[in-house]
């Protein structure tokens, strides 16, 4: 059972490299044919990179129908970049598919299978209340989850939202690390709290 497991896996990551390598290599008909052999399979990364070919008509003719159709069959697995892709394209309404309502829980999915991206974009959602009730300690804890996994704004908010909270012991170590990264206005609300 191990032995076909660890075959199976192979072939997912061979697949995905030899796919990629195509792509990169701008051999874009290839790409596109080993992606659709494997998408059809139900490889969610595989459904994920056919839908960016559909969307933007690359090694096959653009069709958005289609792009939506593999972006939606690869969100519904637990495939975190797909979830992110999707939640963007709904928040944007890229495409003409504006809908944030769905937009938030793509990224609330996609955050709870820890996405940099989605984690800092849902924090700013509860940060501002944009389609979500306001909530700015969750958004902190959004930010902190986000920096842990070094996305760079989330680093440079979370001590700030902390400060807003006043929980000082948990944005002190933020500001540090931010100011460390470069960060003069960290490096200035650090000093200030050495000062109180």
């Amino acid at each position: 059972m191990k032995k076909i497991v660890l075959i199976l896996l192979m072939g997912s990551l061979l697949f995905a490299q030899s796919a990629l390598e195509a792509y990169k290599q701008h051999n874009y008909p290839k790409a596109f044919e080993l992606y659709t052999k494997e998408a059809k399979k139900g490889d969610a990364d595989a459904q994920n990179g056919l839908s960016y070919l559909y969307f933007h008509g690359v090694g096959t003719q653009k069709d958005i129908d289609k792009g939506f159709y593999w972006l939606e069959k690869a969100a519904s697995n637990p495939n975190a970049r797909a979830k992110f892709d999707l939640a963007m394209i709904y928040l944007q309404g890229t495409y003409g598919k504006k809908d944030p309502q769905k937009a938030a829980k793509l990224l609330q999915e996609a955050s709870n299978l820890q996405h940099p991206e989605a984690l800092y974009n849902l924090a700013v959602m509860y940060y501002y209340g944009e389609n979500v009730e306001q909530n700015i300690s969750k958004s902190a804890q959004l930010l902190e989850q986000a920096a842990l996994l070094k996305h760079p704004e989330a680093i440079k908010m979370v001590g700030r939202v902390y400060m807003q909270l006043l929980r000082f012991d948990q944005a002190k170590p933020w500001l540090k690390r931010s100011s460390e990264l470069g960060d003069t206005h960290a490096a200035s609300l650090l000093k200030e709290l050495s000062n109180h």
